[in-house]
């Protein structure tokens, strides 16, 4: 099965309906139709897979052709598949309609959960003896500035990722 060709050949939304049954509250897909062995009527579509950051996500297999769950949610919802989607949660197997909104790429980048470093918070590095603030959009890193304290570097990163990514801001 190939996978992330689905921007190349799109499902439709009336096919996705004629195949899957989705749960906006649960975010659960189920299958409507016999699909080879293991997917009967009323069985969970879809398998769990890693992403390069370590998210899991979960992915569908339609007509020889792997979609993200999440992307065939917000087709099934709205009838049209979304350039980007945002787990609101972080949580890449929340696939709830509640829980995805359209975005831009740095935007998703800016609600991707932080990964630890030695100061504890996001967007703050050690330099020497001092604690350095940076953010990151667009592919482009921005300096906030050096500071005694990481506490201090942090509430800098924080008021310019509000200011930036706005509701997308995570800042933890």
């Amino acid at each position: 099965m190939k996978i992330n060709n689905h921007k190349k050949r799109p499902i439709t939304q009336e096919r996705l309906k004629c195949l899957l049954d989705y749960d906006m509250d649960t975010g659960i897909f189920k299958w409507k139709v016999y699909r080879r062995n293991k997917a009967v009527p009323g069985s969970i579509a879809g398998s769990t897979y890693p992403a390069k950051s370590g998210v899991m996500y979960a992915w569908i297999g339609v007509d020889w052709i792997k979609y993200p769950a999440h992307t065939l949610a917000w087709m099934y919802v709205h009838g049209e598949m979304a350039d980007e989607l945002d787990h609101i949660d972080g949580d890449g197997l929340n696939n709830k309609i509640s829980n995805l909104r359209p975005c831009t790429r740095s935007q998703n980048c800016a609600n991707r959960r932080a990964v630890s470093n030695a100061s504890g918070y996001r967007g703050v590095y050690r330099e020497r003896n001092k604690w350095r603030a940076q953010i990151r959009t667009n592919g482009v890193t921005t300096s906030l500035g050096s500071f005694d304290d990481p506490v201090e570097a942090h509430a800098a990163y924080v008021a310019k990722a509000r200011e930036i990514f706005g509701e997308f801001a995570r800042v933890s």
